[in-house]
């Protein structure tokens, strides 16, 4: 939902839902322009009418709105009435708008996530530490997108994993665009985000597998999954000669949804003889890798 212009949008999310159950779990989440004011005052009747059509999460920008504290109030007061999660996408360049936005989202149960907080990392330390502490006293996550997205395209920042998850933030990570204006070649990898949270932001590759495979279904309100009886068969099979490797190499895998193979990746990698790279043009020292 952007400006009002009715739920076919919705519909159509829903449909391709159902369309995917047994292959994918999709959430739909209701994200209105404006919710305050005379301006608002449609969006939040269409925000209401979504959950009542099917929408299972109430988000949006309060950035965008003349009014961003009320517009977290209006989020917040609908998803108090359905029991919803919450899903809000701020830049966080005003720590004190930050600090507020959490000490209002403390009180709900169900649970309220930001993202990208790319502008918390431009602050200073001492700033940001404490903007760290108040998200963590509130208990709301934090989702990082290492791979860009959401924000406008000179807006690239990341939120500092490591200081958020040293205040006791919960923190998993994502991707927030695909192949849009904001990310022209977003492929919404888990493991891409994973194996850039290792290499570019400081994590270990068991905290960045965390990211977006444990706190990433909690966050999706998912249950938890173990290789052992009892749990979902949600399984994710990659070559790989330990995690580190795994998230290095990882261009063949096998997705396992509900038990059933659904999505098979396979990549070929050949190296070249001496022959062959005589005859492609290639000076022997200098031979590659063909993929």
């Amino acid at each position: 939902m952007g400006d009002v212009q009715g739920l076919g949008a919705l519909a159509a999310v829903l449909q391709a839902r159902r369309a995917l159950r047994g292959l994918a779990e999709l959430t739909t989440v209701a994200m209105p322009r404006v919710l305050t004011g005379v301006a608002g005052a449609d969006g939040l009747a269409v925000l209401r009418d979504a959950v009542k059509m099917g929408a299972s999460v109430v988000g949006g920008r309060p950035d965008l709105d003349p009014d961003p504290t009320g517009y977290v109030e209006a989020v917040l007061e609908v998803a108090s009435e359905h029991g919803c999660p919450v899903d809000l996408h701020t830049d966080a360049g005003d720590p004190a708008r930050l600090a507020r936005l959490a000490a209002m989202a403390g009180g709900l149960r169900s649970g309220v996530t930001l993202s990208p907080c790319g502008d918390l990392g431009r602050l200073p330390s001492e700033v940001a530490s404490r903007t760290a502490d108040q998200l963590a006293a509130a208990g709301v996550t934090v989702v990082m997108l290492p791979q860009g997205g959401c924000g406008g395209v000179d807006r690239r920042g990341a939120a500092p994993v490591r200081l958020l998850r040293a205040a006791g933030v919960r923190v998993a990570a994502g991707s927030g665009a695909l192949r849009d204006v904001s990310n022209p070649v977003g492929r919404g990898d888990p493991l891409e985000a994973a194996f850039l949270l290792a290499s570019r932001y400081g994590l270990s590759p068991e905290e960045a597998y965390d990211a977006v495979s444990g706190s990433a279904r909690a966050v999706l309100g998912l249950p938890e999954v173990r290789v052992e009886a009892g749990f979902p068969a949600e399984l994710l099979a990659v070559r790989g000669g330990g995690l580190a490797g795994a998230l290095s190499l990882a261009y063949s895998r096998v997705v396992v949804h509900r038990g059933l193979v659904v999505a098979r990746t396979s990549a070929v990698r050949e190296y070249c003889s001496s022959a062959a790279s005589v005859e492609l043009g290639l000076p022997r020292q200098g031979r590659g890798q063909l993929s």
